[in-house]
Formats: C-alpha cells, sequence, structure tokens
C-alpha cells in the first residue's frame, strides 16, 4: 500500500521522493483498521484523475465511503491521527538530523579548532627554536673573533712569559758568570 500511498501524497516534483517513500512507510505501518482518511484520499486520487473538481471529488469519496460507515467526524479523526504519525516521524528525523549535525559539522569544527590551537603552540615552540637558533649562529659568527682574541691574549701571555722568563734567566747566566770571574 505504501506505493499508492506515494502516489496520493505526490504534490509535485518539489517533493523529495526518499522523505516521501520514508513518510508513506510510517504511513503504512500505522494504518488503522477499516475504512478511515487514507482508503478515502485514495478513492479521492481516483476521481480526481478523471479530472473532478475538488468539491465534486470529496463528494462523491465521501457518498461512497458512507456506505461502509465512515464518517465526518471519523473522517477528521483518523487525518488528524495521520498527522500525529507525520509529526512523530518529522521528530524522529529532526533529532537524527541534530546528531548528524553533531557528529559531522560540530566534531569537524571542535577537530578544526584543536588543530589551530595546535598550530599556535607549534608556532610558538619554532619560534623558540628559531631564537635559540640565532643565538647559537650569533656565538658562532663571534667565536672566530674571540677565538682569535683569546689567542692573542694567550700568545701576548707567552710572549710576554717568555721575553720575562729569558730576562731573569739572562741575569741569573749573568750574575753565575760575574760569581765565577770575581769569586775564585
Amino acid at each position: 500500500m505504501a506505493s499508492k500511498l506515494n502516489q496520493i501524497f505526490n504534490v509535485g516534483e518539489t517533493v523529495d521522493q526518499k522523505s516521501l517513500d520514508f513518510l508513506t512507510r510510517a504511513l503504512d505501518r500505522n494504518n488503522m483498521q477499516g475504512f478511515d482518511y487514507l482508503e478515502f484520499k485514495q478513492s479521492l486520487s481516483s476521481l480526481k484523475k478523471m479530472n473532478m473538481d475538488d468539491e465534486t471529488a470529496i463528494k462523491s469519496a465521501f457518498a461512497t465511503a458512507s456506505t461502509v460507515g465512515l464518517t465526518k467526524d471519523k473522517l477528521v479523526q483518523t487525518a488528524r491521527h495521520y498527522q500525529q504519525i507525520i509529526d512523530k516521524e518529522k521528530s524522529q528525523f529532526d533529532e537524527a538530523l541534530q546528531n548528524q549535525v553533531r557528529e559531522k559539522i560540530a566534531g569537524k569544527k571542535s577537530e578544526v579548532d584543536r588543530l589551530k590551537k595546535q598550530i599556535e603552540a607549534d608556532q610558538k615552540k619554532v619560534k623558540a627554536l628559531e631564537e635559540e637558533m640565532k643565538k647559537a649562529q650569533t656565538t658562532i659568527d663571534n667565536a672566530d673573533a674571540d677565538i682569535k682574541s683569546a689567542q692573542d691574549k694567550i700568545n701576548a701571555t707567552k710572549n710576554n712569559f717568555e721575553t720575562t722568563y729569558q730576562s731573569i734567566l739572562g741575569t741569573i747566566a749573568e750574575d753565575i758568570d760575574k760569581f765565577n770571574k770575581y769569586l775564585q
């Protein structure tokens, strides 16, 4: 019966076929016993195919349906019952849709936020490493000058020591010569 329901509720090309199938299956699963709104709607659909205007088609279908016990109150009551079925399906659809939004959209947004924070933290680490590298390069760049300066100081100290050493050694040697010459 669900495929027949598709035909009576298919109101044009703007209707999504997948959604129509889903909702008419729900109506079919919850179809009440006896002649009610759904069967009336099918009768009405058949009459409309004969190019009847709404009023004539409704009165004609109702005249036939009243022979099997359908009243206006029962017709309206069962139509409202099916509205509730469709409303329930919409509520379930909305809930499923929200779950999809949370899973596929909110989850992705959360992941993007986490990744942005990670990138920011990594950029800070990179900046700190670049600063360390810059300091190391400055040390390297200044090392040649520092090494030359240290070498010059060491050489100067060595030369000063050597000169002083030679001077004292020379003085002692001269004293020894004098001692040997004057003290016999």
